[in-house]
């Protein structure tokens, strides 16, 4: 095989290679990562999909925290839960509505490196929350 074609054979393939490194996950879906509290002491993990077919950067599904403080004395307390999440402005703004073990939340953010917000629950003083969407 003339060293021409192996070469040129060879950068198709990196670049196959390198092309399926760098895929995106769907549009339609995404994972939500975050720390809320003063002192991050709480985990926030969780997988959206997309709300419906036709509304745009409207996001809903299971939600996760867990106390990671060292306050934690019998393990560490876990709230399951369900967000509808909505990215507006060219997503340099996310609201949302939570419900963790009953309690209604509402949640909004402005995005820096991450989204940078307040989480505020009924009957509870509002918390910080820093949010990542991948």
């Amino acid at each position: 095989m003339p060293r021409a074609t192996w070469r040129n054979g060879g950068a198709a393939l990196l670049g196959a290679v390198a092309l399926s490194l760098c895929q995106v996950p769907p549009v339609g879906a995404m994972e939500i990562l975050g720390q809320a509290g003063v002192l991050g002491e709480w985990e926030l993990t969780g997988h959206l999909t997309e709300s419906a077919p036709g509304t745009p950067g409207q996001f809903s599904g299971p939600l996760k925290m867990k106390h990671v403080g060292i306050c934690t004395q019998d393990g560490p307390d876990e709230r399951a839960g369900e967000i509808k999440l909505q990215i507006t402005g060219a997503d340099s703004q996310v609201t949302a509505e939570l419900v963790l073990d009953g309690a209604p939340c509402t949640y909004s953010a402005r995005k820096t490196r991450n989204y940078e917000g307040t989480l505020s629950c009924a009957g509870r003083a509002p918390v910080p929350l820093l949010v990542w969407l991948k």
